[in-house]
């Protein structure tokens, strides 16, 4: 089960790298079937679709360069010459085909095909109104980049769950400390002052 906070797929693919400030961050496309697994999670395709080694070792390559992207776009730096060679190839392919049938919509798609849509999707937000939208998520541990949709712009994680319950918890935990250590210095002083 992978996760999607990011407000598009290009953000959430990137993601697929978590943690990546820690010194071991956690890979959640760990396989061929971790890919495929993904591609129809996210929406891109219906069904899984079948994927090999080297449709991973691809993947974690796009991934790299669109990860690349988005943290040059958000630090207002120049592009990457070969990740936005590499986005950009993959943006010229064709992409998931949608068919109508008589159960409703169906999406037909090859590997190339999903790389092509997170591709599209990459020069769609980046290239877009959105992407002066782009946060990364206030978990210091965290890396998930999204979209600030919220009003005002004042939303801090990439979600509640795990991220902003885990700092809310951590706040409450430190404030509740420093209320205990003012409380006990304030006893010991009215102790001193009676003694």
């Amino acid at each position: 089960m992978h996760a999607f906070p990011g407000g598009a797929p290009s953000l959430d693919f990137a993601g697929t790298l978590r943690y990546r400030h820690r010194a071991d961050p956690r890979e959640d496309m760990d396989s061929p079937k971790s890919l495929s697994v993904w591609f129809r999670e996210s929406g891109i395709a219906e069904r899984e679709i079948p994927c090999k080694a080297a449709d991973l070792q691809e993947a974690l390559v796009l991934r790299e360069a669109v990860y690349q992207l988005i943290v040059a776009r958000m630090s207002e730096r120049a592009y990457d010459r070969d990740a936005l060679a590499l986005v950009n190839d993959y943006a010229r392919k064709p992409t998931p085909v949608p068919q109508l049938t008589s159960e409703g919509r169906r999406i037909e798609a090859s590997v190339e095909q999903a790389f092509a849509a997170v591709a599209r999707d990459t020069v769609s937000v980046l290239g877009g109104p959105e992407a002066s939208l782009l946060k990364e998520c206030g978990n210091p541990e965290c890396s998930q980049v999204y979209i600030d949709r919220s009003r005002g712009a004042r939303r801090e994680w990439c979600a509640m769950d795990p991220c902003g319950n885990k700092i809310k918890a951590a706040a409450y935990r430190a404030r509740k400390r420093v209320g205990e250590q003012a409380k006990t210095a304030f006893t010991r002083s009215r102790q001193s002052a009676k003694g």
